[in-house]
């Protein structure tokens, strides 16, 4: 006689969400069975983010259903019940640093005694709670003196504390190390064992192939398969990713000159982000940075601009030293810079787009710290035609425009001063087709200037304008990759899969 197929924990149906134009999940299913753990994979852009706010209840679908042990999730205004059905552990800790660990596990329902906060009962029921789940960590320890992997743990503990079961690991291994991800997964089949549920997210695939029973892929926004990990090979894995119809584009092969003198040349570069790097990028070349999230390559990137300080090896740019630590030399020494968030670090906006277009070439625009108004409108009125930034002028606030137009702005700045050295952090992320298109042909046109360009991005289309690539993984280059790569190839070395 078979055994009933079991009913599922978690179980979300065509879910769909909208954020205006952009739709961030087009068909998000999950099927996740009481005690498995349950990963969900995918490039950056997948949707996966956005199913696991779904999940959480931060969030209401706009199409679709989610349940729990086959009732209907609870109202998105209902927390209590949403935090007795799932938490989600995120790679950026969400305790309180300088309460102890006991304060963490109980804030805001802490036992009260007569109207006061009852400190021995707060202490004992931690304590308890601790020891119930095997979690091995001091109850009157600072928070902030914990290692990672024991902070992860304390809010594990937090939310079994309401009842949950269900668990989501968002990148939990991103900031530890090999022993530590040992451990982090020995405390996971542990807790199995106990009856709780994980939602494991992850780049690292071989992670998955480690702690995972089961695997969903999402692409495009789209559900692609559900399979038992241990009939999905890695390869089959990667192509579901990276889909097939992709994997069969090869990029167009350019001719680089071999005698470009070298713009960029570092040597040895390491910090606590990446290790002795060594990288060069020729006049008219563009080079790419790709990697998972904890990686380096951002990291490295940004030191280029004045950002970070690497502690050893240098950096010459067109045959000078590079300053690190400081962002005007940097700009000075002739780097032009998009970082990665135009809304934190790219645009003032309560500034008009002429005055952000033209904030790194002010003193070619004015003598003695005066701007001539008329000189720097005709200057953002000519980067404006350049980018085809549509706006209804350099006067326009900033903070009118549409995601797309707002990083042509910050590209417009970033070319303003005629940099020998372009360095671009996701310059396409969360822009539409057409804008995305045009600020890539500004890749082209710079290299047809003689600009050396350094493209991080975890957008293969971004990656597809580079003469070549550089692979890093946990801070090291690991590959590099001449223009005519296949997508399956690069994501694989990206996601760090052996093929051999």
């Amino acid at each position: 006689m078979s055994t009933p197929p079991a009913t599922p924990l978690v179980q979300a149906q065509g879910i769909v969400k909208r954020y205006g134009p952009t739709v961030a999940l087009a068909d998000g299913r999950l099927t996740v069975l009481p005690g498995e753990s349950h990963a969900l994979v995918g490039r950056n852009g997948a949707g996966k983010s956005t199913l696991v706010n779904v999940l959480t209840g931060l969030q209401a679908p706009d199409e679709g259903t989610v349940r729990f042990d086959a009732e209907p999730a609870p109202p998105l205004a209902d927390r209590d019940a949403w935090r007795r059905r799932v938490a989600c552990v995120y790679q950026k800790p969400t305790v309180v640093p300088e309460l102890t660990v006991a304060e963490n596990l109980f804030i805001n329902r802490q036992p009260v005694s007569r109207g006061f906060i009852s400190w021995r009962r707060l202490r004992a029921e931690a304590a308890d709670l601790l020891d119930t789940w095997d979690v091995r960590v001091d109850p009157e320890a600072r928070t902030a003196d914990l290692k990672v992997e024991d902070r992860q743990m304390v809010e594990i503990a937090r939310a079994l504390s309401f009842g949950a079961r269900f668990i989501v690991l968002d990148e939990p291994t991103a900031q530890l190390d090999n022993r530590e991800i040992e451990r982090l997964f020995a405390r996971m089949r542990s807790l199995q064992d106990s009856g709780v549920t994980f939602l494991f997210i992850s780049h690292h695939l071989q992670e998955v192939y480690e702690v995972c029973q089961t695997v969903t892929v999402l692409r495009d926004a789209r559900w692609i398969v559900t399979a038992p990990v241990a009939e999905l090979p890695r390869a089959a894995l990667v192509e579901a990713m990276a889909g097939e119809a992709i994997t069969e584009q090869a990029v167009q092969v350019r001719d680089v000159d071999a005698g470009a003198p070298v713009l960029l040349d570092a040597r040895g570069l390491t910090s606590d982000a990446y290790q002795a790097v060594d990288l060069t990028v020729r006049r008219g070349e563009v080079v790419g940075l790709a990697g998972i999230s904890g990686s380096g390559k951002i990291e490295l990137a940004e030191s280029f601009t004045g950002l970070h300080t690497p502690s050893s090896g240098t950096a010459r740019l067109n045959g000078k030293r590079l300053p690190f630590g400081d962002v005007q030399a940097a700009l000075r020494a002739g780097v032009g810079f998009v970082p990665r968030d135009r809304h934190a670090q790219g645009l003032v906006f309560g500034m008009t787009i002429g005055d952000n277009a033209t904030l790194s070439v002010l003193d070619r625009l004015g003598r003695f710290g005066f701007v001539g108004t008329d000189r720097k409108r005709r200057f953002a009125t000519d980067l404006i035609e350049r980018l085809d930034i549509h706006t209804e002028g350099p006067d326009q606030s900033v903070s009118d425009l549409s995601g797309g137009n707002a990083q042509k702005v910050v590209m417009a700045r970033a070319l303003a001063s005629d940099p020998h050295l372009l360095v671009l952090v996701n310059p396409t992320a969360g822009v539409d087709v057409k804008s995305k298109e045009s600020l890539l042909s500004r890749v082209d046109t710079a290299r047809e200037d003689g600009t050396a360009v350094l493209v991080v991005s975890d957008e293969l289309d971004d990656l597809r304008r580079c003469d070549r690539v550089l692979v890093l993984f946990r801070g090291r280059v690991v590959a590099e990759y001449p223009a005519g790569w296949r997508d399956h190839e690069l994501i694989a070395s990206i996601e760090g899969v052996d093929h051999g």
